[in-house]
């Protein structure tokens, strides 16, 4: 009567991935208690799934990995269920919704627990002293309501090494949703494996729900122990290309070109996450072995090609406008793609002063286009993170922003857009700032179709660069409304909400 069901809440459309979070809790407890997992991705009810479960009376505890945004609305919707009718099952909730919104999570009287960062330890010894009846205090990584109705923090746990974790139990997962299920076809290859090899990024960018998590810690597999994950994958289920979801994968220099020479051989098509002044340290023969490696695409957070607003978001490191540019040109070399992402619209003193950094970026963007037109450019709309503490975080309150107060609040369509990071809510946007920055996404987005997408044929690339040309050179992006016809018409795949 001890059983755990573990539930990942369903993150995209038509994008399956292997759970990795969820899966790393589940090989925290094999051999130790039984459990299974609900996939809200792979089921048309997941909640029903769960009440299966549930109503066999054997599901003691559960727990649900949350990300603001989609899995939001899913998560609440099986944890109010499930409470409502069996108030004492205990839910624990792990993620970075929970971690950076304990108070919502825990007054909604759903959620008993939150795991606050890596749960390989928090998770199971939570367990061990649920069941034996044993204080869970001194359990670190917790977050709980106490007697006086307070929320307790226990303290953060160092970073565990990454190769002492037990393997994911990828075969006992392929008896509830085959693995094949999980191998997407992407602009990477046919079949494209999702992989974590490392936790948390050696950063504090004030902008960043991975900031208050692992407080600018960063720990990682060996390049030895990657390889041989993806290759039995690879062997056994046919992967043919990976996803590596890290927040930072370029981290070691060293660890890169090890994992680069040692997949070379299997001919596998890769992208991973990384910091333009980090790599653009790198040595040319590492870049060019990284290439050798199958590494095609690389995400890079550019944010910013102004330098004030970089250290305003506390970007930390030592990028700059003129690094930004010089590294796309610099990867151009390689036949690497850059995936630059920037954040329009962080917070001024003044309405006039958004506005001209707006106008900065937009022409900033036109640069690096320009110096390399193969670089992917991803644009978000400035949404505020709550990591206390930040002089970012003090404009925002100061400006009168307020985040949602309850669980509830936060699946509010007009928030669950937010989250997306396109449809913000904060008082310093006007309606005519974000026009602004929409309508250049379109014009963009129209001469430099996203090479991720592919079910654009070269006919329909050719066609919407022609007609969004004379736009992008006049600086001319109002009312691009014949753009966004065709956008609508070819559904047009945006990388920042729905990957590859």
């Amino acid at each position: 009567m001890n059983k755990i069901l573990l539930f990942n809440p369903k993150s995209a459309n038509a994008k399956y991935r292997i759970p990795n979070s969820i899966m790393n809790i589940a090989a925290s407890v094999e051999g130790r208690y039984d459990w299974v997992i609900v996939d809200g991705n792979c089921e048309a009810d997941p909640v029903q799934k769960i009440m299966g479960y549930v109503d066999t009376g054997e599901y003691k505890y559960l727990g649900f990995s949350v990300m603001p945004g989609p899995q939001l609305k899913q998560a609440i919707a099986a944890a109010s269920a499930v409470k409502h009718k069996y108030p004492h099952v205990k839910m624990i909730w792990g993620g970075y919704f929970p971690s950076n919104q304990p108070e919502s999570v825990l007054y909604s009287h759903l959620v008993d627990f939150i795991i606050n960062g890596p749960g390989d330890n928090a998770f199971p010894n939570l367990i061990d002293a649920l069941e034996n009846n044993k204080p869970y205090e001194f359990i670190k990584n917790l977050i709980y309501q106490g007697t006086d109705g307070r929320i307790v923090k226990t303290v953060k746990e160092d970073l565990i090494d990454q190769d002492s974790l037990p393997p994911l139990p990828y075969d006992k997962l392929n008896t509830m949703y085959p693995i094949p299920r999980f191998l997407g076809k992407t602009y990477l290859g046919e079949k494209t494996l999702a992989y974590h090899s490392s936790i948390g990024c050696p950063f504090t960018c004030s902008f960043c729900a991975v900031v208050p998590i692992y407080e600018a810690r960063w720990k990682g597999k060996s390049a030895q122990n990657i390889y041989k994950d993806v290759k039995y994958i690879k062997d056994k289920w046919g992967a043919t290309a990976i996803e590596f979801h890290d927040n930072n994968f370029f981290v070691s220099e060293k660890r890169a070109v090890e994992f680069a020479k040692l997949i070379e051989p299997e001919n596998m098509t890769w992208w991973g996450m990384a910091r333009i002044d980090t790599m653009s340290k790198f040595k040319d023969s590492s870049l060019e072995a990284i290439r050798r490696g199958g590494c095609k695409i690389i995400f890079f957070g550019a944010e910013s090609g102004n330098d004030s607003i970089l250290e305003q978001m506390d970007k930390g490191g030592t990028q700059t406008g003129k690094q930004i540019l010089e590294f796309a040109g610099r990867l151009k070399k390689f036949d690497i793609i850059p995936e630059y992402s920037f954040v329009l619209g962080t917070p001024a003193p003044t309405p006039e002063k958004v506005m001209a950094q707006i106008d900065f970026e937009i022409d900033f963007i036109k640069k690096v286009k320009a110096i390399n037109p193969k670089t992917e450019i991803i644009i978000y709309t400035y949404s505020p993170v709550p990591t206390e503490g930040s002089e970012m975080y003090k404009q925002v309150l100061e400006s009168g922003f307020k985040f949602p107060q309850t669980l509830e609040d936060w699946i509010s369509p007009a928030w669950e857009n937010f989250d997306l990071r396109k449809n913000p809510l904060t008082p310093w946007l006007t309606a005519e700032m974000i026009d602004k920055i929409r309508d250049f996404e379109v014009v963009l987005n129209g001469v430099f179709p996203t090479e991720t997408d592919i079910r654009l044929n070269s006919l329909k690339r050719a066609a919407i660069k022609a007609i969004s040309t004379f736009r992008y050179k006049i600086n001319f992006h109002k009312y691009p409304y014949e753009i966004k016809l065709l956008q609508r018409m070819w559904k047009y795949r945006q990388p920042e909400i729905q990957g590859f």
